[in-house]
C-alpha cells in the first residue's frame, strides 16, 4: 500500500508499505480521509517528537476491509471512526478510568510511533474503532476526533452556560473549540491574527448560525479579562491567555508545543484567583459523545482543501508548515482517492 512516512530529515517520503493484516482483535480499515492535525505540523517543524520510519496520521474516517476472528462490533463495508488515543486497559491507571494517563502508552501513539492513517490501510484494536451514523458525511466526521479534543479540554476547565469563553488560535481545533463552547451555551470570543483565517472562521460560524460567537484581533482590547474560561489552542500563548482571563477565570493549555516555555507571576494567580489547568489527551469515554454532537455541528464546513497522498507537499504548504508563510486554508485532508473522500 500506499503510505506516507517520517524520513530522518522530518519531512514525509511517500514509500510502498505492507499492508497489515488484522489479528484476532484488530479492524483493518481502508482509509478514506485523514485530517492533518496541527500535532502533525509540529512534528514536521521541530515542535514536537515523532519515530522516524512510522506512518503519520490520526484523523481518520474510513470504511471496514477486514477483521480479526474475534471481532464482533464490525464487518468489512462498515463505514468507521478512529479514535486513535490508544490506552491499554489493564494498568492501575486505566483501571481507575484514567485511559487518558495510560502508563503503558509507549509504541501506542498513532502517527507518532504506532503507524497511522495516512496511508490506504490502517490497523487498530476493535474498540479503538466506531461507528459512523449513517447520515454522517466523511467530511463532518473527520473533524470528530479534533471535536473530542476540544470537549476535553471545555470539560476540563468546567465551562457553564452563560460564562464567556475566550479561544485563543482560530485553526480548525480554535474553531471546533468555538463551536463546543457555543453549544454549551457559553459567549464566545475567537482570537486569530490571520485575516485570511479570520475570515474563514466568520464563514463558517455563520453558516452554524453561532450568534454567540465573535472574531477579533489578539490585540483587541475587548478581550482584557474577559473569559471565564480561556483555551490556548496554539500551546505557547499561556501569558497572553492568562492576560484574557476574568478574576477567578481559568485558563487551560490545550495546543502542543515542546519548546513553549513562559513566565507566569505566582502573585497574580494568588491575588486574581486564576487557574492554570492541563487537561492532557482526552478519555476515550468522551469519544463517543463527540461522534453525538457532530450530528448538530456543521463540522465538515471546516474542510477547505483535499490532496491525495502524492500531493502531501502542497497540502502542508497550504498549513503554512515552514515558518513565516501565510496560510491558505483551514482543515486539510489527504485522502488515497480524493474523487471519492465526500461520499
Amino acid at each position: 500500500m500506499k503510505a506516507l512516512i517520517l524520513n530522518e530529515q522530518r519531512g514525509l517520503t511517500l514509500v510502498e508499505h505492507p499492508k497489515p493484516e488484522p489479528g484476532p482483535a484488530d479492524v483493518v480499515v481502508r482509509v478514506v480521509q485523514t485530517g492533518i492535525c496541527g500535532t502533525d505540523r509540529s512534528v514536521l517543524v521541530g515542535k514536537f517528537p515523532a519515530n522516524p520510519g512510522v506512518v503519520m496520521g490520526h484523523e481518520a474516517v474510513g470504511v471496514v476491509d477486514s477483521t480479526g476472528s474475534a471481532v464482533t462490533a464490525h464487518r468489512p463495508g462498515d463505514r468507521v471512526i478512529i479514535n486513535p488515543t490508544l490506552y491499554c486497559g489493564s494498568c492501575q491507571t486505566c483501571l481507575e478510568g484514567h485511559w487518558d494517563f495510560c502508563a503503558n502508552k509507549a509504541g501506542t501513539e498513532v502517527g507518532l510511533d504506532l503507524d497511522g492513517a495516512f496511508a490506504e490501510y490502517i490497523r487498530l484494536p476493535e474498540r479503538f474503532i466506531h461507528a459512523m451514523p449513517e447520515e454522517m458525511s466523511f467530511d463532518r466526521a473527520v473533524v470528530v476526533e479534533p471535536l473530542a479534543c476540544a470537549l476535553n479540554n471545555i470539560e476540563a476547565g468546567r465551562l457553564r452556560a452563560g460564562e464567556t469563553a475566550v479561544i485563543v488560535g482560530g485553526g480548525p481545533v480554535g474553531v471546533v473549540c468555538a463551536l463546543a463552547a457555543w453549544h454549551y451555551g457559553a459567549r464566545v470570543l475567537l482570537t486569530e491574527p490571520d485575516p485570511y483565517r479570520q475570515e474563514l472562521c466568520r464563514e463558517v460560524f455563520a453558516k452554524a448560525g453561532a450568534d454567540r460567537v465573535t472574531v477579533h484581533t489578539p490585540d483587541d482590547a475587548q478581550l482584557a479579562r474577559r473569559g471565564d474560561v480561556v483555551i490556548d489552542t496554539v500551546g505557547n500563548l499561556l501569558e497572553q491567555s492568562l492576560a484574557y482571563a476574568a478574576n477567578r477565570g481559568r485558563v487551560v493549555i490545550m495546543g502542543y508545543n515542546s519548546k513553549a516555555e513562559a513566565t507566569v507571576r505566582p502573585l497574580e494567580l494568588l491575588q486574581r484567583g486564576l487557574r492554570i489547568i492541563g487537561a492532557g489527551d482526552y478519555n476515550s469515554q468522551l469519544f463517543p459523545k463527540a461522534i453525538e454532537l457532530a450530528r448538530y455541528l456543521p463540522l465538515e464546513e471546516l474542510v477547505t482543501h483535499r490532496f491525495s497522498l502524492e500531493e502531501h507537499e502542497q497540502a502542508f504548504a497550504a498549513l503554512a508548515a515552514a515558518p513565516g508563510t501565510p496560510y491558505s486554508a483551514l482543515k486539510v485532508v489527504l485522502a488515497p482517492d480524493p474523487a471519492g473522500a465526500q461520499r
